[in-house]
């Protein structure tokens, strides 16, 4: 594979994309097959977000990516506020 080429390419001609629906298809036929409900490709580009930002802890880059207009808005999207709020209900005692 090269820098360029789509991972998932479509029959219809040398090196073309498959359709967002069917990658939801195909997607989805899987995540039924080992008992998930309700994925889809939003679902990867969310998680794709979150695991992005454990690994690398850049929310800039992710603002870009996802073209969303300022950090606190990525940090929704992707999970990482609610996390943060969780962890401090998990860790408060008195």
């Amino acid at each position: 594979m090269q820098v360029g080429e789509y991972l998932f390419k479509s029959r219809k001609g040398e090196n073309k994309a498959i359709t967002t629906v069917q990658a939801y298809r195909i997607i989805n036929r899987v995540a039924k097959r080992i008992g998930l409900e309700e994925i889809g490709t939003h679902t990867m580009r969310k998680t794709f977000g979150y695991w992005h930002y454990q690994q690398y802890k850049d929310i800039a880059i992710l603002q870009e990516i996802f073209n969303h207009s300022s950090p606190s808005v990525t940090l929704v999207y992707i999970g990482i506020n609610q996390d943060n709020i969780d962890n401090s209900y998990m860790n408060f005692s008195l």
